[in-house]
């Protein structure tokens, strides 16, 4: 049996994949790396969006008028979900922030 990262000839158990802690990682972190630069920035809006809220949502009731979000750097254009109220309301969330 070989290593699935290396190639190395591995020793030890017929089930085993790799070689080493290393190897796996190394592999393991090729897997899960965000595959492009697409998912890197949506990733970087989000948390920067969820920053913006956290610090300033502190009891989780705050009211924040969106000029004011807007001066922080706030992006209207990345949110995680909608939820839409049977009155027709609508709320957008980061993660547990609705705005």
């Amino acid at each position: 049996m070989e290593c699935i990262e290396c190639g190395e000839k591995i020793i030890g158990r017929s089930d085993k994949k790799f070689c080493n802690d290393a190897c796996r990682n190394a592999y393991n972190n090729k897997q899960n790396k965000d595959s492009s630069n697409l998912m890197r920035n949506v990733n970087n809006k989000l948390r920067k969006n969820y920053r913006i809220l956290n610090e300033i949502n502190i009891d989780g009731k705050t009211k924040i008028p969106k000029s004011k979000l807007d001066g922080l750097g706030f992006d209207f254009n990345y949110f995680t979900n909608i939820k839409v109220y049977k009155n027709g309301s609508e709320y957008k969330f980061v993660y547990d922030h609705g705005l």
